[in-house]
Order: structure tokens, then sequence, then C-alpha cells
């Protein structure tokens, strides 16, 4: 499956969380936050897919996601996408 339709498929999965997904471009990095009092995750439309996928992962890591159905190859995307991303936080010894 590729990153394009990962995508997809997790915007998907927030509209069924009751989350909506927004895709502009502009100056800013993206994420979860709250419009109006609802949940939203902006995405840049500037980024990179792969980018966006991250940006999409981390604003779900919270989410009940076991309560809805993932297909095994979107898990997977979000559990390598958290995965890298606790790696990239992880403080580095000298």
């Amino acid at each position: 499956m590729d990153t394009t339709t990962i995508i997809d498929e997790l915007e998907g999965v927030a509209a069924r969380l009751g989350i909506e997904v927004r895709a502009e471009a502009g100056n800013f990095r993206g994420g979860r936050c709250v419009v109006a009092g609802e949940e939203v995750i902006m995405l840049n439309t500037n980024d990179l897919p792969e980018t966006q996928l991250v940006v999409l992962a981390e604003a779900l890591r919270d989410a009940p996601l076991d309560t809805i159905y993932l297909k095994p190859a979107v898990r997977r995307a979000l559990e390598e996408a958290w995965a890298e991303h606790m790696s990239a936080e992880a403080p580095h010894d000298h």
C-alpha cells in the first residue's frame, strides 16, 4: 500500500472517530488541534506525503484505535511511524 493510500485510509479512520482532517498549504507543521470546539487534524499540503503520514500518525496516537477496524497495512504504517518518531526523540549518548 503506498503512502498516499495509507493517508487516505487514516483520514477515513479520523472521520470515523469524529475528527475532521483538513489539508491546506501554509507555513505550519500540522497536527491535532481544536477549532471552534471541534477536533481537527491539520495537514500541510506543502509537506511530502511521508511527512503528512507522520503528522497523521502522531495526531492519532492517543485515539481509541482499538475500537475500530484498521487494515493490517495501515496499522503497520502507524506502528512504524510511531516507532520512528520515538527513536528520533530519544536522547542520544555521545
